[in-house]
């Protein structure tokens, strides 16, 4: 594989990996830009942008840019984050010139037609419904609020359906001149592509990318608290959040080590004693999200009401035994997991060039697999170790808690954490 960077005047940066044993190739533009960069009055604007891009040009109608991309056998589609917005493309190798041609069309001439986005919300709003009544996904964003309150960062990506009504063409025509700039953009694309050739269609089709840097988001503060809101479900449905650590923080690796030892797996200790030895729930399991300036260390279980208690109490002290008793054989098992993940990513062309793609935003460079893997490696046991006990101590918990009545006490015991931040 063979991994070529080329930095254009405007600041946008254009990155592929030619992957020689490949037919296909992915290809995107991904932005520096998501929901954490909007202000009050514009909330959910990142993701209707999103939506709004495949709704038209001045040179394709809705109808003609998805028959365009599929014609060829490719597909199109896009994502908004908290700290990047995504708009990617797969397509054999001779069609790499149209998709690049329709993702530069769809970002630099959007028509913002009033009656699609009149539609448009209606579909958005009938997403903020979807997840009103998904409650396995809903406690996340009470979860993410609740951790970063009153901040961008703690918001729902979708908006509320009143901040969707609010947004019409002059607003979504100023957000896309003031984020969508060079500085922060990237093109990347991976499989069967050609880098001189992709650099010559980006610099053609992308000459509209230009302006200064966006600004720098609200800086983001972890807050923790409790939210609960009682509902006539089946199961309750429990998260938990601590204080992680940013995307360049050199114990990054260390923390996401203790992450998967502890719920990363079916190996991992909670899914083990939770559900394995106490049968306390069908789903456990941990996360963490770096961004820029913070990370958001998370735990999610599903039980009865009636076993939250023990349940909550269980993680409790597994976090704690985690962070000082993890094993060589436990650290050893997750560093393969890694390992292997980041391998695997390598097959495939779209998850490639999205590595890429965040490794330019993050790192300003991409990072060889022999680096990332030597990263992986350093984690020892006490490294390990050391990043849980951090992190127990760095924040008081977030907790969320959505289902039938009798949460506070599951909670109560999730906030039982704090006194290791004291």
């Amino acid at each position: 594989m063979t991994v070529e960077v080329s930095r254009l005047p405007s600041g946008l940066i254009v990155v592929t990996d030619d992957m020689p044993h490949l037919e296909t190739a992915s290809l995107g533009v991904w932005v520096n830009c998501g929901s954490r960069h909007e202000r009050s009055d514009e909330h959910g604007i990142s993701h209707f942008l999103e939506h709004m891009a495949f709704k038209g040009t001045r040179n394709r109608t809705a109808r003609q840019i998805a028959e365009e991309i599929e014609a060829v056998g490719g597909d199109l589609n896009a994502a908004t984050g908290v700290e990047v917005t995504a708009y990617y493309a797969r397509m054999l190798r001779d069609d790499v010139p149209l998709a690049l041609e329709v993702l530069a069309d769809i970002l630099s001439n959007p028509r913002f037609d009033d009656d699609e986005i009149a539609r448009e919300k209606n579909v958005i709003i009938q997403e903020i419904g979807a997840l009103e009544d998904t409650p396995d996904d809903l406690v996340f964003d009470f979860l993410q609020a609740t951790a970063y309150a009153n901040q961008p960062v703690g918001r729902s990506i979708l908006g509320t359906p009143a901040t969707v009504r609010a947004v019409d063409a002059p607003m979504l025509r100023d957000y896309l001149g003031r984020n969508y700039r060079g500085p922060g953009t990237v093109v990347a694309a991976a499989g069967a592509v050609d880098h001189a050739a992709v650099l010559r269609d980006v610099e053609r089709l992308f000459d509209g990318f230009s302006g200064p840097a966006r600004g720098r988001p609200e800086p983001a503060r972890f807050r923790g608290g409790v939210h609960i809101e009682g509902r006539d479900l089946e199961q309750a449905h429990l998260a938990l959040a601590l204080e992680g650590v940013p995307q360049r923080d050199p114990t990054l690796y260390s923390l996401q080590v203790f992450t998967n030892v502890l719920g990363g797996g079916m190996s991992s200790r909670l899914f083990q004693e939770v559900r394995e030895t106490r049968g306390l729930c069908y789903s456990i399991y941990c996360f963490h999200s770096p961004y820029a300036d913070t990370g958001l260390f998370g735990l999610y279980a599903g039980t009865d009401a009636a076993d939250a208690q023990e349940l909550m109490r269980v993680v409790v002290d597994e976090m704690e035994a985690a962070a000082e008793q993890l094993t060589e054989a436990e650290v050893n098992r997750a560093k393969a997991q890694m390992k292997s993940g980041l391998l695997m990513a390598l097959e495939s062309s779209g998850a490639r060039a999205e590595q890429l793609a965040r490794q330019m935003i993050i790192h300003d460079r991409v990072m060889s697999i022999d680096e990332i893997v030597a990263r992986v490696d350093a984690v020892t046991v006490e490294s390990a170790r050391a990043a849980g006990r951090s992190l127990l101590a760095r924040s008081r918990p977030a907790v969320a808690a959505l289902g039938p009545g009798g949460l506070e006490s599951a909670a109560a015991i999730a906030e039982s954490l704090a006194l290791k931040a004291a």
